[in-house]
């Protein structure tokens, strides 16, 4: 009967002996690193695996400025996009006229005041205070 040569002394002598890349061969180089290694910004395979067991693990995170807490809003915006505030139930429309809240925004003077606005708001610039009282509305600040 005779036998058959093994695979290993058939492979000898070709550059790599069926290993594939000899840095794949030795220890664990088919892995890639350890962990969260080459998940980066050019992370290839691995980046699919990131992306659903990691979700947060791109871009930026935490730390807001300490700086200009609350945001401008025009009062030209307000007038033209009330029913909008209304819709989304930052404005009732009463009697007396358009009440709106604005917690957490500056009011700003640009554009023109047609309506009878209250608004409820963080801050107002001084113009802006002047256009909502001239236009008969009023302006609380919290």
């Amino acid at each position: 009967m005779k036998r058959k040569r093994t695979k290993r002394s058939r492979l000898r002598g070709s550059r790599t002996a069926g290993t594939g890349s000899r840095q794949n061969y030795r220890g664990k180089g088919h892995r890639g690193g350890k962990g969260m290694a080459g998940t980066g910004k050019r992370a290839g395979q691995k980046r699919l695996w990131v992306l659903k067991n990691a979700p947060d693990y791109f871009g930026k995170h935490g730390f807001r400025s300490r700086y200009n807490k609350t945001r401008g809003i025009n009062i030209g915006f307000i007038n033209d996009k009330i029913e909008r505030f209304i819709r989304e139930g930052k404005a009732k429309k009463e009697s007396d006229g358009f009440h709106v809240d604005m917690k957490g925004f500056k009011i700003l003077s640009s554009g023109k005041v047609t309506k009878k606005i209250f608004i409820k708001a963080s801050g107002f610039s001084k113009i802006a205070e002047e256009k909502i009282i001239k236009a008969g509305g009023k302006v609380i600040k919290e």
